[in-house]
C-alpha cells in the first residue's frame, strides 16, 4: 500500500520560494509516476505538475510554468516541488499523489488518474 507523507509547506511573502516535499513508501518508487495537486478553499482540486518514472518526461500547468520545478530522487523515494516567484494566488493545499501510469496530456481536473494521495500540506502567500 503506497504511503505519501508531504512537508514543507507553510507561510511566505509573495515573490518568494518554497520547496515542498513528499515521502514515497509501501512498494518500489521508481515505478510510479508522481505528480502534485493543489485546492485552494472552496475551489475543487487541480493539477500542478507530475513527472514520469525515469524523470525524462514533466508535465506542468500553465500556472506553474516558470515558476514551478517538479523533480524525483528514486534514491531517497521523494519527490520536490520548487516553488519560486509565489503569488497570493498560489494559496492552497498541495497534495502529492501517485500513479503506476504516464499519459501524455493533464488537464486542470485529473485528480482521477492517480490514486494514492498525501494528507497535504498548507502553503500560504501573504501579498
Amino acid at each position: 500500500q503506497v504511503q505519501l507523507v508531504e512537508s514543507g509547506g507553510g507561510l511566505v511573502q509573495a515573490g518568494g520560494s518554497l520547496r515542498l516535499s513528499c515521502a514515497f513508501s509501501g512498494s518500489s518508487f521508481s515505478s510510479y509516476v508522481m505528480g502534485w495537486f493543489r485546492q485552494a478553499q472552496g475551489k475543487e482540486r487541480e493539477f500542478v505538475a507530475v513527472i514520469s518514472w525515469s524523470r525524462s518526461s514533466t508535465q506542468y500547468a500553465d500556472s506553474a510554468k516558470g515558476r514551478f520545478t517538479i523533480s524525483r530522487d528514486n534514491a531517497k523515494n521523494t519527490v520536490y516541488l520548487q516553488m519560486n516567484s509565489l503569488k497570493p494566488e498560489d494559496t492552497a493545499i498541495y497534495y502529492c499523489t501517485a500513479s503506476p501510469s504516464y499519459y501524455a496530456d493533464y488537464s486542470t481536473n485529473s485528480s482521477g488518474l492517480f490514486g494514492s494521495w498525501g494528507q497535504g500540506t498548507q502553503v500560504t502567500v501573504s501579498s
